[in-house]
């Protein structure tokens, strides 16, 4: 119903930027909340960012707060995770997930991409 593609990890320097985008289809995929977790080796999986269908609806995790930013375009495809003022503790598999409703919590999300890996050196 909702296919969901990571794309943008790669390996940076402490302080650097990057941006990952998750590009989306299905019929239903504009009508979804969009979400950002990400999980690193050991860890639980952690949220990070969520935009709900309507502008009003933004939600950041404690450690993305002032450093990340989550977007979408004019047409809700693809969505965005900027993300700057990296540190070596945001290193893990970066995954684009989707659900029906707004929410912050893993297991409201019906749909998930493969992930992508960032990486951040000291």
């Amino acid at each position: 119903q909702v296919q969901l593609v990571e794309s943008g990890g790669a390996l940076v320097q402490a302080g650097g930027s990057l941006r990952l985008s998750c590009t989306g289809s299905g019929r239903t995929f504009s009508e979804y909340t969009m979400g950002w977790f990400r999980q690193a080796p050991g860890k639980d999986r952690e949220f990070v960012a969520a935009l709900g269908r309507i502008a009003l609806y933004i939600k950041y995790g404690d450690s993305a707060k002032g450093r990340f930013t989550i977007s979408r375009d004019n047409a809700k495809n693809p969505v965005y995770l900027q993300m700057n003022s990296l540190k070596p503790e945001d290193t893990a598999v970066y995954y684009c997930a989707a659900a029906p409703t707004f929410g912050v919590n893993a297991a409201r999300y019906d749909y998930w991409g493969q992930g992508t890996q960032v990486t951040v050196s000291s």
